[in-house]
């Protein structure tokens, strides 16, 4: 079986401009910022972004490099509405698909399974079918007869996940309150690289948790990057919270300032200015 270990650069080399790119998470927790960072010192540009969006959905949009986002919400959770997806929203400079998390989690699901699409409720008779023109409906061939939304397969190019442990198999696991859909990310991509606070081996993911931890299958799994405080400034848990002071001060620092302050250099520049101490 193969070492699939490899760096946040090498993994940001191995995108394309106009790829379809899923990030895991869930707002402003767990999200694999390191393997953002890395994205943003690339050239790679014209992404469409699959994401309960957080800072990565803001910092790739407010750098010029979506041209699509598919999402549910882009959210700081303690800052309700993520500012510099706001701002370029309002200069309407990304195209936006906006459903709803369910019909989110099951377009997850679909990719998945390898399916065209699943039939959900969500979304019946409220506004998601008005501002998405392209949703189609389907009726039940049983006796029930009822109408669904027939939500499509969020299929991606690569997948971009961030873990607390993972073996250089590619098996990944997470120790928080939350899976956060992240597996479905990695079945529903071509490729899935998986950054993680701490690479151990295989043994060890189970020596002192459960296997249900074992979010990640190695077999959906193209690379693996150790990265430390990987998840900095979102949280991820057990390991540590969110930065609440340096979440304040990505939101409100002007996105120029902030990419020279804190992006201008590689990861080693981004720590020691972030003061992560990492």
């Amino acid at each position: 079986m193969a070492d699939k270990t490899m760096s946040a650069d090498e993994v940001a080399g191995r995108l394309a401009d106009g790829m379809t790119l899923g990030i895991g998470g869930w707002g402003s927790r767990r999200k694999p910022m390191a393997l953002v960072r890395a994205v943003l010192r690339s050239r790679v540009r014209d992404l469409t972004v699959v994401s309960y969006g957080g800072p990565d959905v803001g910092m790739l949009v407010a750098a010029g490099r979506v041209r699509r986002l598919v999402v549910p919400f882009v959210t700081l959770d303690s800052i309700p509405l993520e500012p510099h997806y706001r701002a370029a929203r309002e200069r309407a400079t990304v195209e936006l698909t906006e459903i709803d998390e369910a019909m989110f989690m099951w377009g997850l699901h679909a990719a998945a399974n390898r399916l065209p699409f699943l039939p959900v409720r969500a979304g019946i008779g409220s506004d998601v079918m008005r501002v998405n023109p392209g949703l189609r409906t389907v009726t039940s061939p049983y006796d029930d007869g009822e109408t669904f939304v027939a939500v499509p397969a969020l299929r991606v190019d690569a997948a971009l996940v961030h873990v607390n442990r993972a073996d250089r198999l590619g098996n990944g696991q997470y120790l928080g309150p939350d899976p956060y859909f992240d597996d479905l990310f990695c079945e529903a991509a071509d490729t899935a690289y998986v950054s993680c606070e701490r690479i151990v081996e295989t043994a060890e993911l189970t020596k002192d948790a459960a296997p249900q931890t074992l979010l990640v299958k190695r077999h959906t799994v193209t690379g693996v990057v150790e990265a430390p405080n990987g998840a900095h400034f979102t949280s991820c848990a057990p390991d540590y919270g969110r930065d609440e002071a340096f979440q304040k001060t990505y939101a409100t620092t002007p996105w120029p300032e902030f990419a020279q302050r804190y992006l201008g250099g590689g990861e080693q520049a981004y720590r020691s200015a972030a003061g992560e101490g990492a």
